[in-house]
Order: C-alpha cells, then sequence, then structure tokens
C-alpha cells in the first residue's frame, strides 16, 4: 500500500485523466469527505440545485466535452439522479455518476441507517442495470482495478458508469496509478471488417444515386471528422436525422437535408427514399427520428452499419465497429462523378427576419427570427416539444452547434443541460429553446448559470401549458400549467448586471430582444415570447395528427 495514495485521490486522477474538468453534483453528510478531496483538486466544483439537474448537467457536458460527471449522496440523491441516468443510457452519453454512501460497517452490520431503501444493495442494483459498468468501492485493494475498469468500459462504449463509495473508503489508503489510464477501443473483427467493407464498396460503386445517412452513433463515437472525409472521398450526397442533426455541416454542398420519413422535406425524401445505395451509418430508427415510422426504405439496396454489426442486404457481419468501417472504406471506395454527388436541393443561405409592425406573435414567425439570428457560435438546444418539432429545418450551418433529446424526450433536460454545455465550450453560446411546461421542471438551474457566468440565450416559449400533449391527445385540464411571470424570474437570483429576462409579444418586440441578446454577448439573457391562443409550429400539429392517426390504428 502506497499511504501517498487514497480511494478519492486515485478516483479523482483518473477522472482528470479522461478529460474531467468540472464535476457537477449536490452534497451529502455520506459525500462530504470526497468533495473536500474534490476542492483540493483541479477539478472544478459545480454545485446544482438538484440531482436531476447535476445529471442533466453533466449529460450536457459529456456530449461536446465527451464524457462527464456527477456527484449525489445515497438513497436520496442516488435515486434523484436515475432519469437523467436513464436518459444518457438510452441517447449512448458518458456519464459517470459518484454516490457517496454508509460506511462499510454499517453496512455489514445492516444498520437501518437514514437514506437506506429496503436493503443496501438495492440502488447499485439498480444503476447496474442503466449502465454499462458499476462498482461498489468497499474494498480499498480492489477498487483501483474497479475503478479503471468501470471508466474504460464507460468511455468504450459511450454509456453512463456508476460508483458507489462509502464514506469510510474515501480516504482508505490505496495502491498508486500504474501508468496512464488507457482506453482501449471496441475492436473489429479483422475477417468480417475487410469482407463487408468490399461488399459495401462494390454496392456503392455500382450505384447510380448513393446516399448516406448520417445517424447519432457517427454523433456519440465523435466520427463526424471521419465521415465528413468518407462523404468528401466518395462525392456521395448526405443526410442527417433529428437525433444527429449538425453531426456534419450543413452549409456542406453534399448536405440535402433531415430525412424523418414522410415529414422529411420532399426533394430529400425522394433523395434518401429514391437511392439504390442507402449507406446508414449509426442511424437509429426511432418514432420521432422516422416521422413515427413513415420510412419507406428497402433493406436490400441499403448497407446498414451499427451497435458492433453492418448488414449488406440479407448479409450481416457482426463485431464490426462503426469507425473501423468508415476509415476502411473510405481507403477503397471509388469517387463519384460530380453531377450526381451533390443533392437534389442544394443549401440556400437564411433570408433576413423583418418583423411586420405591430404584429402579434406567432409560432411560425418566432422560428423564423430565432432561425436568423443563430451563429456559428452559437449551440442550439432543442427541448422536446413545440421546440423540437419545429427546429428541424433550421440551419445549423457547422458541425456540433444542435443538442436534442429525441429518443428520451425528457422535458427540462435543455436548460440544465446548458450549464453542462457552457462548461464544455466556453467559446460557445448555448440557445436553449424551451417551453413553458418543460421550463417550469428545471427552472431554478437558471441560479446556477448565473451563478457560474454563462452568458446562455433562454427563449420560453409561453404557450399556455403542455402544448404537445394537447395536441398528441383531446385537451384536457392536466395538460393546464401555473402562468407565471417567466421575465421576472431572474430578478429572484441576480440583480441585472448579468442576467436579463424580457417578456415579448410582438415581433418587433422579439427582433428588439434578440438584437440585446446578440449584443450582450458576456450576459444570461431570457426572453419570453408570449404566443396566444396556444399557437404551434406545423411541425407539431403534423405530429400530432400523426400521432392520433397511429393510436386509432392500435
Amino acid at each position: 500500500m502506497n499511504e501517498k495514495y487514497t480511494v478519492s485521490r486515485y478516483l479523482l486522477q483518473r477522472l482528470q485523466e479522461i478529460g474531467i474538468q468540472h464535476l457537477f453534483g449536490i452534497p451529502g453528510d455520506y459525500n462530504l469527505d470526497f468533495l473536500d478531496d474534490v476542492l483540493k483538486s483541479p477539478i472544478h466544483w459545480v454545485g446544482n440545485c438538484n440531482e436531476l439537474n447535476a445529471g442533466y448537467a453533466a449529460d450536457g457536458y459529456a456530449r461536446l466535452h465527451g464524457i462527464g460527471a456527477a456527484v449525489v449522496t445515497y438513497g436520496v440523491g442516488g435515486f434523484s439522479i436515475i432519469n437523467a441516468v436513464a436518459g444518457a443510457y438510452a441517447e449512448h452519453v458518458p456519464v459517470v455518476v459518484i454516490n457517496g454512501a454508509p460506511p462499510t460497517r454499517r453496512r455489514e452490520a445492516g444498520a437501518l441507517v437514514h437514506h437506506l431503501v429496503s436493503n443496501y444493495y438495492l440502488q447499485l442494483d439498480i444503476f447496474k442495470k442503466l449502465t454499462i459498468d458499476a462498482a461498489l468501492l468497499a474494498d480499498p485493494s480492489t477498487a483501483p482495478d474497479d475503478i479503471d475498469r468501470v471508466l474504460k468500459n464507460c468511455l468504450a462504449h459511450k454509456l453512463p458508469a456508476y460508483f458507489e463509495l462509502p464514506a469510510d473508503i474515501t480516504h482508505a489508503p490505496c495502491c498508486a496509478p500504474e501508468g496512464p489510464l488507457t482506453i482501449t477501443p471496441l475492436i473489429s473483427n479483422p475477417d468480417s471488417l475487410a469482407e463487408c467493407v468490399k461488399e459495401a464498396a462494390d454496392m456503392l460503386n455500382k450505384a447510380a444515386n448513393p446516399v448516406i445517412l448520417a445517424g447519432l452513433e457517427v454523433l456519440r463515437f465523435g466520427l463526424g471528422k471521419e465521415a465528413l472525409r468518407l462523404v468528401e472521398t466518395t462525392e456521395i450526397p448526405f443526410a442527417t436525422m433529428l437525433g444527429s442533426k449538425s453531426v456534419l455541416p450543413e452549409l456542406h454542398p453534399q448536405f440535402t437535408g433531415i430525412y424523418q420519413g414522410s415529414w422529411s422535406k420532399e426533394k430529400a425524401l425522394h433523395q434518401v427514399e429514391g437511392s439504390d445505395c442507402l449507406l446508414s451509418l449509426g442511424a437509429w430508427m426511432t418514432d420521432l427520428d422516422t416521422g413515427l415510422f413513415s420510412i419507406n426504405l428497402d433493406n436490400q439496396r441499403m448497407i446498414t452499419v451499427g451497435g458492433g454489426q453492418v448488414r449488406i442486404g440479407s448479409h450481416f457481419y457482426h463485431q464490426v465497429q462503426l469507425g473501423d468501417f468508415i476509415r476502411e472504406l473510405t481507403l477503397i471506395a471509388r469517387p463519384r462523378s460530380y453531377l450526381v454527388s451533390h443533392p437534389a436541393e442544394s443549401f440556400r443561405p437564411k433570408q433576413p427576419f423583418v418583423p411586420i409592425p405591430s404584429c402579434a406573435l406567432t409560432a411560425k414567425r418566432l422560428y423564423e427570427c430565432l432561425n436568423y439570428y443563430l451563429d456559428d457560435q452559437m449551440v442550439l438546444m432543442s427541448e422536446p416539444g413545440d421546440s423540437f418539432c419545429a427546429t428541424p429545418e433550421f440551419h445549423i450551418e457547422e458541425a456540433e452547434n444542435f443538442i436534442v433529446q429525441s429518443y428520451y424526450c425528457s422535458i427540462g433536460f435543455c436548460t440544465p443541460a446548458a450549464l453542462g454545455v457552457s462548461l464544455a465550450r466556453p467559446g460557445k453560446r448555448p440557445v436553449v429553446l424551451t417551453g413553458d411546461g418543460a421550463f417550469q421542471m428545471t427552472a431554478q438551474e437558471v441560479s446556477t448559470l448565473i451563478r457560474e457566468r454563462c452568458s446562455a440565450i433562454i427563449v420560453i416559449i409561453n404557450n399556455d401549458g403542455y402544448l404537445i400533449e394537447r395536441r398528441l391527445h383531446q385537451d384536457g385540464m392536466y395538460n393546464d400549467i401555473r402562468m407565471w411571470q417567466y421575465a421576472k424570474i431572474t430578478g429572484m437570483f441576480d440583480d441585472g448586471s448579468f442576467a436579463t429576462g424580457i417578456r415579448v409579444t410582438t415581433e418587433e418586440e422579439l427582433v428588439q430582444a434578440m438584437e440585446v441578446a446578440v449584443a450582450e454577448k458576456d450576459k444570461l439573457i431570457l426572453i419570453e415570447a408570449y404566443l396566444p391562443n396556444r399557437d404551434c409550429s406545423t411541425g407539431l400539429e403534423r405530429l400530432g395528427n400523426a400521432f392520433r392517426k397511429m393510436q386509432q390504428k392500435s
């Protein structure tokens, strides 16, 4: 044993090695000794308003930084963060949860300590189902190996991981690290890889109008540059989906648009579904990414890569990793003719937004205005609801400037996630587009954004309650919420020197507010956009109609 190393110090060093610079969370009596060590380390502690928000912040951080981490305490804290961990698991986001736990002697004695539910292993068992790996660090002699294994799995698989750290083990001595932590990527079977890449290249080379569909796994596994190299080497047009929007730059001349089944723009729909060879790279065919499964794709004309396997027609190749496939295919695929390498409808620059004097704000004009003011130094964060129904056709010109939780769809995600985004990308500004119902879920995290001097732009679409639920189903009083004075919320947390709230009801007022937001780059600007008569985007209308029809059929 090396007396200079403790389990806490070992864990913190490994977190630093894998790139953790900020640690989110909530203090509790079982994690306080660990937090003392955090404050002495180079890692910046970011205290949140509650554990759920800490999880969302770590998720937002991980999406742009590569990995995120949060600290909670046993029982009340661990169970509170579970929804955020479930979302990270569903969407392949590597988030590390460190949960301070009762001392081992209490566990061994079966003592009924506070925060305990049922038994001492219930919490660990639950997290094992929501993470790629989980460890109870109850033995200092094995804790270093457990820490290394769990972190390696978290990074290799891009999935959450969990540590349970008993309070009396925090400062227990342990061995020193045996060199830097090395992350071994998932390995492809070389024979399967070579064979499927050759078949894929032959199919692409024979195709008259191939298309590449860049999906969510390209984004999560950090393969954007490799995928772009494949696109440009082969000169094949590409599309993305809602969950992978902006994984590749949308100003690229080979970008054909967002594919969402029948919800797609007509020319993008025909180009993708009319392709005689669709190369699907890490695309997930979820309900919202496919326009409620309104796709018309022929597997016999597809090369489907993802989840560690490749399907070409009726041929399956197992143990083939997406990154390896993209890199090998880039080496042997034949470039296309320029005449067939570009989309049916080329990229069109945004048109200036000109407000109509004294005109009441509508959803359509709200989104047109916001789209115009977005720039390359902003990361648009689109909340589940009317927001993510409207934003697929927004112009996100540069890669990785759009975040949406389009699969797990937990409303309230974006406001605390903006905290993580801001700290992960200090040179960029998060723009949160959220509904009033979603904002009420996690509104208190605005105070942490202000405390950490995160100059976000938060646009609250005040359409009087849970509008998406009203459109999906016949309305009921359960969709009503208390009408807040949203523009005044910043005054609760700030004296006006850093944060400003603005309420807008007309097009002119919206433009004035956005001009303030653009000019005040170093401040947090919250804009309450009031939409009368529960107005919504055409995207939400379409979703509501399609959902009701689907429910009637079932």
